[in-house]
């Protein structure tokens, strides 16, 4: 598969109403606020998007409507498919194929994990087949899965097994192994890098392109990185990934998923609250945030 993401991929959240239902209203709004800030790509049903915490239906729902919104403009649509149960995979595998998805990606079973590298592409086997026209890329993210596998042998042996492997989400600081995917089957694979805060470390051993939470709300940030990295002025870069460290680390002491989802409140997109098991902010610490914010220089940075 020749499928590449390239630049800037939105992780895209989930929204919800404050009942915690799906607020598939809200879609529209997120994918005009992609397009105005620059995102070409959204990542939907993810991490970010509290796949885990989502009924089979309600991730079918929420396919089917970035599916709608994203017809006939420049956004173009990835679809996280992961699941513990193989069969729900499979069966969000096809509805992203059939819904227009330019590509899916599925994470390792978590709960009953992998036991071996050679069971773990069994798996991923498994559900690329029930989408036989899409480019599959693996979704390596063991901080949150618990499923540790070398992806580098992953790329030697998978191919001969996956026909429509494309290459591997990597959401991972080991920053040698990354090397090694990208050099992998001499440089065949894309490897979108996955962790914001190391992405200028990534772009500088030859990454191409990320997905990532952050780039949902501060994407200029990293486009400006990503375009000074690109005429050799490191300084710039470097000054505009530390504003995404310094981002990255005000919304942890929140609690992220909370205050990123707050975040996007903040800047005209409603996407409501998270859902348990993550927490919500209280109404004291959505104030706290706002003003931190903008001590922190955010709203500026932001500007486009």
């Amino acid at each position: 598969m020749t499928m590449k993401l390239h630049g800037l991929v939105a992780a895209t959240h989930t929204p919800f109403l404050s009942d915690g239902g799906l607020n598939l209203a809200a879609v529209e709004a997120q994918a005009r606020h992609m397009l105005r800030n620059g995102i070409k790509n959204v990542f939907v049903g993810g991490s970010t998007g509290e796949s885990h915490s989502l009924a089979v239906d309600e991730r079918l729902a929420l396919v089917q409507r970035w599916s709608e919104v994203v017809r006939g403009t420049d956004l173009r649509l990835v679809v996280h498919v992961g699941s513990n149960c193989l069969a729900d995979a499979r069966t969000l595998a096809t509805h992203a194929q059939v819904a227009g998805a330019v590509a899916i990606s599925a994470l390792a079973p978590c709960y009953f994990k992998p036991k071996s590298l050679d069971v773990l592409i069994a798996c991923c086997a498994d559900i690329a087949a029930a989408a036989p026209d899409l480019p599959f890329y693996f979704y390596d993210i063991p901080v949150l899965t618990g499923v540790h596998f070398s992806m580098p042998e992953f790329l030697a042996v998978a191919p001969g097994r996956i026909p429509t492997l494309a290459g591997v989400k990597f959401t991972n600081p080991d920053l040698m192994a990354y090397q090694r995917c990208l050099q992998a089957g001499e440089g065949r694979f894309d490897i979108p890098w996955g962790v914001d805060e190391y992405l200028l470390a990534a772009l500088a051993l030859g990454a191409a392109g990320g997905i990532g939470s952050s780039y949902n709300f501060a994407a200029p940030i990293y486009l400006r990185m990503m375009a000074a990295f690109s005429r050799g002025d490191l300084a710039t870069a470097r000054a505009e990934q530390y504003r995404s460290v310094q981002l990255i680390e005000l919304l942890a002491s929140f609690g992220y998923m909370a205050a990123a989802k707050a975040t996007m409140g903040f800047l005209g997109v409603d996407i409501g609250p998270a859902r348990l098991p993550h927490a919500n902010l209280t109404m004291e610490q959505g104030s706290r945030l706002r003003t931190s914010l903008e001590q922190l220089g955010f709203f500026d940075w932001i500007r486009t």
